[in-house]
């Protein structure tokens, strides 16, 4: 689907629509309705499942969203959270630099100095996408951060926090405290990040409040051991920087221990990678050939990265690879800047070993963007019907339940959904219109299951009454007892888990 298209579906189906929609909509913020919170909810608890799942010892918190300028100065953000800005001097519109020209520079404009931007606008002729002027101005830094005031007086500064990570460095002493003072030990956050940006575009992929979900590991810089023979014969759609150079596009792919003895890549980091693309391709089902890892060159990285490797999907409805997720060696940057803006000691003494400042790996999750990815990807039509094809434990209906005829079967259907609900199945009840569009209903709404109660349940009796089960993907039905009835729809709905280190 186009991406107006596939934008309209969702709002029709209250997925999501414009925040403050009355008063036409609030640019960069979006509300989401019963499915869409649904969805979100059991896409961040799959997460959960499977990177905090990697390890005993990585674990979920939940930090403040509010940061303390002493915070953000230490971090770098003050200094370094900027994208560069271009304004038309004819409407004064301002764009994101990436924006303008994305079109004569598709790979963007990181590591670019806003001089040489300013060149590629000048020499490509680039006009203004309001009002078609060509008076675009040289390009200066934008900081992202949403400030605000700070106590009585308003004259002390906070921050909305521009990612998750903080809160994880920050807790950190704490946490090392509370557990098992062991490393690695992994700290997880999966909530609000919020970033002001310049022109916010493409429904969830630019978004002034968004939800991301990142694991932090803290781990010994000297040695972090992970079972890698688990993962070493897997191979990863790769796309390296001296490819992307040649002009290439396509990813090649590369057997793990090849990306260790060949590739320069610690064992630890593409452990994780691999992990990484196994929750992309095994658990949201993303299809393989659809995936790459798109490797970041040094001027390119964050500024607080050593490695990146971007987790990308070919999206058709945003014309091409985007950005879902990230893997992130960040060194020992962050501990050491939060040693230095605080003044306490952050180095750890584990049992037996000198003190040692630990290092981090960071792997990222767009939960927004990945909602609309699993739109863009699962969404689609089969004939005159439209089905989300939802991996079962992430749809945010589970089953929908119908009476035959609302009369006489919707007082047992109504029951049953009760008694499903209390199993924890998000059951849903329908007997509006004919039995063929509350399918379809349910086939759009991502729902794996339908059940449908009929004269046949209420002539079986008490004690061996039947429904009709529906598969979504096949449409295949069959007679099952409700008292299996339970049991069957749950055992699809649990979230794959990766085995522990």
């Amino acid at each position: 689907m186009k991406n107006d298209e596939l934008f309209a579906l969702l709002r029709r189906r209250g997925v999501l629509w414009p925040s403050a929609e009355i008063y036409g909509g609030t640019q960069g913020l979006y509300d989401y309705g019963p499915l869409g919170f649904s969805l979100k909810r059991r896409l961040e608890e799959a997460w959960a499942a499977w990177f905090v799942g990697l390890s005993h010892d990585y674990h979920l918190i939940e930090p403040a969203e509010i940061l303390p300028e002493a915070v953000v100065r230490a971090s770098g953000h003050l200094e370094n959270f900027t994208d560069p800005e271009v304004t038309c001097d004819s409407c004064h519109s301002a764009f994101r630099a990436e924006t303008i020209l994305e079109k004569v520079r598709p790979e963007g404009v990181d590591g670019l100095a806003p001089e040489q931007i300013a060149e590629i606008v000048s020499a490509n002729h680039l006009k203004c996408p309001t009002c078609g002027s060509l008076t675009l101005s040289v390009p200066r830094p934008f900081n992202l951060m949403f400030g605000v005031d700070w106590g009585v007086t308003g004259k002390e500064r906070a921050y909305l926090r521009p990612e998750t990570a903080q809160g994880s460095y920050l807790s950190f002493s704490r946490m090392w405290d509370v557990g098992r003072r062991a490393l690695p030990l992994g700290i997880a956050v999966i909530g609000k990040a919020y970033r002001n940006e310049i022109a916010p575009r493409q429904v969830l992929f630019r978004m002034r409040a968004f939800t991301q979900a990142e694991l932090q590991v803290f781990f010994d810089p000297a040695g972090f051991a992970v079972p890698f023979d688990r993962v070493r014969e897997d191979s990863l759609p790769v796309l390296r920087v001296e490819r992307r150079e040649r002009g290439e596009e396509t990813p090649e792919m590369i057997r793990a221990d090849d990306l260790v003895r060949s590739g320069g890549l610690p064992e630890f980091y593409v452990y994780h990678l691999v992990h990484t693309v196994r929750f992309f391709r095994d658990v949201l089902h993303y299809p393989a050939d659809r995936i790459r890892l798109y490797e970041k060159s040094d001027k390119e990285r964050a500024f607080y990265n050593r490695i990146q490797f971007d987790v990308e999907v070919r999206l058709d409805s945003l014309g091409g690879y985007k950005e879902l997720g990230a893997v992130h060696y960040r060194g020992d940057y962050d501990l050491t800047r939060h040693s230095q803006g605080s003044g306490k000691d952050l180095s750890v003494h584990p049992t037996g070993r000198e003190p040692l400042l630990p290092h981090v790996l960071e792997m990222t999750f767009g939960v927004d963007r990945n909602i609309w990815g699993l739109a863009d990807v699962h969404l689609g039509k089969e004939g005159e019907r439209t089905v989300w094809k939802l991996p079962s434990y992430l749809a945010p209906v589970a089953v929908g339940v119908f009476p035959l005829i609302g009369k006489e079967h919707g007082a047992y259907a109504l029951a049953l959904t009760d008694e499903l609900a209390g199993w924890g199945i998000a059951a849903q009840y329908d007997d509006g219109s004919s039995i063929g569009k509350r399918y379809a209903r349910m086939d759009e709404a991502g729902a794996p299951f339908c059940v449908t109660v009929d004269g046949e349940t209420l002539a079986d009796g008490p004690a061996k009454d039947s429904v009709t089960l529906r598969q979504r993907d096949s449409r295949a039905q069959e007679r099952v007892p409700r008292s299996e009835l339970g049991n069957r729809i749950l055992s699809g709905l649990r979230p794959p888990r990766p085995s522990r280190a």
